[in-house]
């Protein structure tokens, strides 16, 4: 099986190409660590005596943050070392920024076809590879197998989507079911599906969600208060944060603004896109609102404010790495990528470990089941349309005791959550010994 993939891989690749480099130049960012695409690792030291080498692969920024516990781990007990790959330019420039120190190199997760695979596989020489949530790439699995090295996926899920289409190729994950020596699901709903794509039951653990064991640094009330005077937000007055937000949705908040305003409710709007290169395009959106606004990628506002008062109605979080930070200001948090025409939503966790209230739309299938338990817990709202989303916004924004209610749950969502980095942990230490 691995002959087809490795044989179809090339020519799809050259296929796809013109996209995705049309795509890399739009984000921008990819110019440096390009040649780790095709197997030319960065260099890495070489392996201590009696150190185990453990190649971590996290795709993005979200995945990136939520590894923090397992590096500090790795790098307090001694006798392992990271080599850690990711593959967005945001998730690179913040490994690079959070986890130098932490690991043995940090570089971008090669093109999983085998000349480029191979060669990386030569130069890294890992003792135990590691694949975090969604990754599962035949070529990599395939060349661990080859050099006798264990794989282990953690934080492993398997979104509707992704599920169903893997349903479809059943036969061609046998190789992958092999190869994967065990997989550390995310909830029971993943351990179940993969046990219907032929996973074997004796590989797969439950250990629950690395992301909702995640430490988030809480900003001091000085360092909110001057991060609000550099986004040009007022100093007081409620917050309303639109989370990792899509086309579209940026509409609807700020529809939400103007009307919480005519009720007279004190209310900025903090906008975080999803993809920082959309600026222009919301800029154009900003534009037409009438409302006056700033961009954090511009730098702080106070050193840019030539004329619209001393604030603005609306600060736009163009930056990466920064949401945690942003989410902390707000009053009410709307996910993004929840209402149509987008579906998969982006994660809530973060939000509900800092105890904020939060709204999102019906399409949060990548999060279905951490949805589902925090609506049990009472810790979210789904609103179903963009109308109902700033008729809610506006009832919340109006109403502190079902904030603050809110707010509680979700505090005690996340208490009553935690201890998946230890039970991953484990697992990963009776594999290096």
């Amino acid at each position: 099986m691995i002959w087809v993939y490795r044989i179809l891989f090339l020519p799809l690749l050259l296929l796809a190409s013109p996209y995705y480099l049309w795509r890399m130049r739009r984000r921008g960012g990819y110019a440096e660590g390009f040649w780790h695409r095709f197997g030319d690792v960065p260099p890495l030291p070489a392996k201590a005596p009696g150190t185990k080498r453990i190649w971590l692969q996290a795709v993005s920024v979200g995945e990136v943050l939520a590894i923090a516990p397992l590096l500090e781990a790795f790098k307090r007990e001694a006798g392992g070392e990271v080599y850690l790959t990711t593959t967005t330019s945001t998730g690179y420039k913040l490994a690079k920024e959070k986890y130098g120190a932490l690991t043995a190199g940090i570089g971008y997760f090669p093109l999983d076809w085998w000349a480029f695979s191979a060669a990386a596989w030569r130069k890294v020489a890992p003792d135990l590879a590691i694949l975090m949530e969604g990754e599962r790439w035949p070529e990599h699995v395939s060349q661990a197998q080859r050099h006798g090295v264990p794989v282990i996926s953690i934080n492993a899920r398997l979104s509707d989507r992704s599920f169903k289409r893997s349903l479809r190729f059943k036969w061609a994950l046998r190789s992958l079911a092999v190869g994967i020596t065990r997989v550390l699901c995310a909830a029971k709903r993943d351990e179940q599906r993969f046990k219907l794509l032929g996973f074997p039951p004796d590989r797969l653990n439950v250990t629950g969600n690395l992301k909702l064991d995640v430490s988030i640094p809480l900003l001091p009330e000085a360092e909110k208060v001057a991060l609000r005077r550099e986004l040009g937000m007022p100093a007081s007055g409620l917050v309303l944060l639109g989370s990792s937000t899509w086309a579209g949705e940026e509409v609807a908040l700020l529809t939400a603004l103007k009307s919480a305003r005519e009720k007279a409710v004190a209310v900025s709007l903090l906008l975080v896109p999803r993809h920082a290169e959309r600026r222009e395009e919301l800029r154009g959106l900003l534009e037409k609102s009438g409302l006056s606004f700033h961009f954090r990628s511009e730098g702080p506002y106070f050193a840019k404010a030539t004329k619209g008062g001393d604030v603005v109605d609306v600060a736009v979080g163009d930056t990466t790495g920064e949401l945690r930070k942003f989410t902390q200001l707000a009053d009410l948090v709307f996910t993004g990528k929840s209402l149509a025409p987008h579906d998969g939503g982006q994660t809530p966790v973060e939000a509900a470990i800092l105890g904020k209230p939060v709204l999102h739309g019906p399409r949060m299938t990548n999060f279905r089941d951490i949805i589902r338990s925090l609506t049990e817990a009472g810790a979210v709202r789904k609103v179903e349309t963009h109308s109902e989303l700033i008729s809610v916004a506006v009832e919340l924004l109006q109403d502190s005791a079902q904030r603050e209610k809110l707010a509680a749950a979700a505090r005690d969502w996340s208490e009553a959550n935690r201890g998946a980095t230890e039970r991953t942990l484990a697992v990963i230490r009776a594999q290096l010994a």
